[in-house]
């Protein structure tokens, strides 16, 4: 560790080259997830529904094995199997042309997006911290919740998977304040669930519509518990404004049926990514504009 440290304290820029490529590869990873989790998780809970719903029921066959290992990634189109070459992040895709090899049919330009963009906030990660173990926390919250963000878009879910292993991580790593006291954190992970839990009820009780999920209040819940109460009112402007500017959008410009959900949670994790690197400062400019406004 001593080694590492004093490498990349003599060539800084090595650590963020090295973050970003291993974020690509992570990125790649993150893809499966976001496809196959939620598969994973509807099949369980079937499996739960009919096991309680006909005890008695003989048990069916065992179903092909499903999970982020395996089966190998298949041609959406053609089922033709992945090559190990055929899936280095980005540079496959661009050498395929963002074809298929097999059936040559169009590959959904998501895969390298996913991969570009979990590499590129790996380095900004890196970048920001510096070889610590707080880059290395932060490089795990940003790809969790990269997956999260992108699972909500699709599926309208926020995974216990994900969240409850991130909010018990982010109060294990400030018991070491990483990153805030670890009084902090648990208030911290208190108010951000109660908050929109609040929020939720008020919203029913006067419209009689559930206007966010309880995954939202879970996520809240872990960005305070990896960043302290303190970070939880930036946290929750940013994702409302630009939750607020993006379903204005959508509707006006897009068509968006407004009765139709948006997700919220992808607001939240950006919001929340960016208060892990830039929470202080942007704080303190706003409540320099606050005092100037009064």
């Amino acid at each position: 560790m001593n080694d590492l440290s004093a490498f990349f304290a003599d060539y800084p820029a090595a650590f963020p080259w090295m973050a970003g490529l291993f974020g690509l590869a992570i990125g790649s990873f993150l893809n499966v997830v976001v496809h196959r989790l939620p598969v994973m998780l509807e099949r369980s809970w079937q499996n739960q529904c009919r096991e309680l719903l006909n005890p008695n029921q003989p048990q069916s066959d065992a179903p092909e094995r499903f999970d982020l290992i395996m089966p190998r990634s298949r041609c959406p189109h053609c089922g033709h199997a992945i090559t190990a070459m055929e899936n280095i992040p980005v540079l496959s895709f661009l050498w395929l042309r963002g074809k298929c090899s097999a059936c040559h049919k169009p590959i959904s330009w998501r895969s390298p997006l996913v991969e570009f963009l979990t590499g590129s906030l790996s380095v900004l990660v890196a970048w920001q911290f510096g070889f610590s173990l707080a880059a290395l926390a932060g490089l795990a919250l940003t790809w969790g919740l990269i997956a999260l963000s992108f699972i909500d878009v699709d599926r309208q879910l926020l995974p216990d998977d994900l969240t409850l292993p991130l909010l018990w991580a982010g109060l294990l790593l400030n018991i070491f304040a990483v990153f805030v006291p670890l009084s902090s954190a648990v208030i911290g992970a208190a108010a951000g669930y109660v908050s929109l839990w609040l929020v939720y009820q008020l919203f029913k009780l006067t419209t009689g519509k559930e206007g966010m999920g309880y995954g939202d209040f879970k996520l809240l819940a872990v960005l305070g518990a990896w960043l302290g109460w303190q970070s939880l009112p930036l946290i929750i402007l940013m994702a409302s404004l630009v939750g607020a500017v993006a379903g204005i959008s959508f509707i006006v410009f897009f068509g968006h049926d407004r009765r139709m959900p948006i997700p919220f949670g992808p607001f939240l994790c950006a919001a929340g990514w960016i208060a892990l690197l830039w929470g202080e400062p942007l704080t303190r400019l706003y409540l320099q504009f606050a005092r100037i406004a009064v």
